[in-house]
């Protein structure tokens, strides 16, 4: 593809549960190569969201709640596509909750 026909949208979420939906949905339903999503932190902190999810709920060790997830700030998922793809991806976020979806 010439990068006059590829856009890179991006979008935020609070918990890494909702970013690996996205991501999830992406791929399977949406038919985004996999090799062209990415997840980053998207601040300097390593993070796994501003709340906790998923993993980070339950402890395994005992009762209760896990209070060790770092929870530094959003998580941030871009996707380079073809610009025909694009209200796909942004269905996508969307469906997992995404905030802030934007583009270059």
């Amino acid at each position: 593809m010439s990068s006059d026909n590829v856009k890179t949208l991006y979008a935020t979420f609070d918990t890494r549960q909702a970013a690996d939906l996205a991501i999830e949905h992406l791929v399977q339903q949406y038919g985004i190569d996999r090799t062209d999503v990415f997840v980053e932190a998207k601040g300097a902190d390593n993070t796994a969201g501003t709340e906790p999810s998923g993993g980070d709920v339950l402890n395994r060790e005992g009762s209760g709640t896990r209070n060790d997830a770092a929870l530094e700030g959003q998580l941030q998922v871009s996707v380079d596509l073809a610009l025909e793809d694009i209200a796909k991806a942004q269905a996508a976020f969307e469906e997992a909750g995404a905030r802030d979806v934007s583009s270059r």
